[in-house]
């Protein structure tokens, strides 16, 4: 059985490279979207068990994705981790979200929390 889907949606490459490595560690296979465009685009042609959205992309905020998926059939019970260095948002869409981090955000920290929202844990 392969590992479930985990979209990274980080617009910055560093970043999304940390997060991308912290869920494969956490034991899922990570994809990485760049720009909220692309995500919008993408996210309905897949299974998801898992998104890292940040909440400041191009063309397309976090928070209308984070909206869109909330309101799509297929995609609204995925769980979502909030990653964003703007507390404030995070706190107007933490309802939304299965758990909000506050960038800096620590690979040791982001895999573990990864983990405990794994489908099998």
């Amino acid at each position: 059985m392969s590992d479930p889907l985990a979209i990274i949606i980080e617009d910055h490459d560093h970043t999304a490279t940390i997060f991308a490595a912290a869920v494969k560690t956490a034991g899922y296979s990570p994809e990485i979207i760049s720009n909220g465009e692309q995500a919008i685009n993408y996210l309905p042609q897949v299974d998801p068990a898992l998104i890292v959205l940040d909440l400041h992309l191009p063309h397309v905020s976090g928070e209308k994705i984070l909206k869109f998926i909330r309101g799509n059939e297929k995609l609204k019970k995925v769980r979502v981790i909030l990653a964003t260095a703007d507390p404030l948002l995070a706190e107007i869409l933490s309802s939304d979200a299965n758990l909000v981090l506050i960038k800096p955000i620590s690979f040791d920290q982001l895999s573990e929390l990864a983990k405990r929202l794994h489908p099998s844990y």
